[in-house]
């Protein structure tokens, strides 16, 4: 597949280049600094990457790129930038519907305060306490839901360079509900006391970069199980069955 990734010098965007090249895909990096890019990536990976060297809030730049692509993994920007972020968001996703050649599918990166909490209408996001700029993910899924793009939106816990389980523990993935199991109380709970129970349990969402970065590699065909979807990640230890 041809695959672009906007923010490809970031932690997720490098790993999404390393990845996807070891997978046999066409990869190009839209970067603003190519040899940031050229440095992380090494000599023998770089040969094998599109580099692709311009601003993310051109349209003009961003439409080109996206031409003939299969799928567009958006890495850029952070919550922490405010405006900027969700204009760079919005000018990507705009450029996807525009593009008639690029295919549509599209994943994008949020955080585990997007998902629903079980037993509730809330989101982690809304919560007292979580920082206010996490609800910048909240205006892209929002921009996510207007569209008629397939787009996933990736909501991970802490990312982290390795696993900090046991090799005995598994990933599991879900849509739109938090990956990590709560009692039916919580829904009895006030804002705050929801709020107060996640933070305690945050060290559960913790994840490796690369089990993210697989997570994306692995769906993207169109019309896939994700379409449209929220999707959370946490290890689960197995459970022996006597």
């Amino acid at each position: 597949m041809k695959i672009i990734v906007f923010g490809a010098t970031g932690n997720t965007g490098k790993r999404v280049l390393v990845q996807g090249i070891k997978m046999g895909h066409e990869m190009t990096a839209f970067v603003r600094n190519s040899e940031k890019l050229y440095e992380q990536l090494g000599e023998h990976s770089a040969k094998h990457v599109k580099v692709i060297v311009d601003d993310m809030m051109d349209p003009v730049s961003v439409g080109e790129a996206l031409a003939h692509q299969d799928a567009a993994i958006i890495a850029a920007g952070h919550a922490g930038q405010g405006e900027e972020f969700v204009r760079i968001i919005d000018n990507i996703i705009s450029q996807c519907e525009l593009e008639p050649s690029f295919s549509g599918r599209v994943w994008v990166m949020g955080g585990a305060g997007l998902l629903d909490i079980p037993y509730t209408d809330l989101i982690g996001n809304n919560l007292p306490g979580f920082p206010p700029e996490y609800k910048n993910h909240n205006r892209n899924f929002e921009r996510l839901q207007r569209t008629e793009l397939d787009w996933s939106i990736m909501c991970p816990g802490t990312m982290t360079d390795s696993r900090e389980h046991s090799d005995s523990a598994y990933l599991h993935v879900t849509t739109e509900f938090l990956p990590v199991p709560m009692q039916e109380t919580i829904k009895d709970f006030s804002e705050a006391e929801i709020a107060g129970h996640l933070f305690s349990r945050f060290q559960e969402l913790n994840v490796a970069y690369d089990d993210v970065v697989m997570c994306m590699l692995d769906h993207l065909e169109l019309e896939g199980s994700f379409k449209r979807k929220r999707v959370g990640l946490a290890y689960q230890s197995h459970i022996a069955v006597s």
